[in-house]
């Protein structure tokens, strides 16, 4: 029986899916290698063999984009800048590696001041340490990204980045209605 891959299929995890396989067959065989298992888990997914089901996964996270990936710049006027970082532009550039997003930001501070950043998180929902103290888990959502910040095991907040249908605006919202920035894609 062949199973269908998702539409969007991540390698980690089906590198996880044979590990789990391979426990099965050394149930059965103690002699049981990994190659096995990955062999047997393409063959369900109907390729011929491991390299085979590799390589079509990586073709096709190469031909998706995911909508945040790309640059940003905040549209003053129409956000709702928090009272504690009322910046005086933003632009942010997005990208996107499988469940890797890497954000670069450039903000010229209230006092004209450039300040920048980069920050990496991995969008598989588990909680990571950050600098600070701080934990961030992060997690895709439909067209965006929804984080979660903690420290000490207390949420501290919760932001939300939608890109519109149409793909032309990003909009980052945090979860208290402090702020939500709108970002026109450049």
């Amino acid at each position: 029986m062949s199973r269908n891959l998702p539409s969007r299929p991540n390698l980690e995890y089906l590198k996880n899916e044979a590990k789990d396989r391979l426990d099965d067959l050394r149930r059965a065989d103690p002699r049981a290698q990994l190659a096995d298992a990955q062999f047997a888990l393409a063959q369900e997914y109907g390729f011929a063999s491991w390299p085979k089901l590799k390589e079509h996964v990586d073709a096709l996270a190469a031909a998706w984009q995911h909508p945040l990936a790309g640059a940003w710049v905040a549209n003053v006027a129409q956000s709702k800048r928090h009272p504690a970082n009322q910046f005086r532009s933003a632009r942010i550039h997005f990208t996107v590696r499988g469940n890797t997003v890497e954000i670069v930001d450039e903000f010229v501070d209230e006092s004209g001041k450039p300040v920048r950043g980069r920050h990496t998180l991995e969008a598989d929902g588990v909680e990571r340490a950050g600098s600070n103290g701080y934990a961030v888990a992060a997690s895709f959502s439909a067209r965006g990204l929804e984080t979660v910040a903690t420290r000490d095991g207390q949420v501290i907040g919760r932001s939300s980045y939608a890109v519109s249908a149409d793909g032309r605006t990003l909009t980052i919202a945090d979860a208290s209605g402090g702020s939500l920035i709108v970002l026109d894609r450049v």
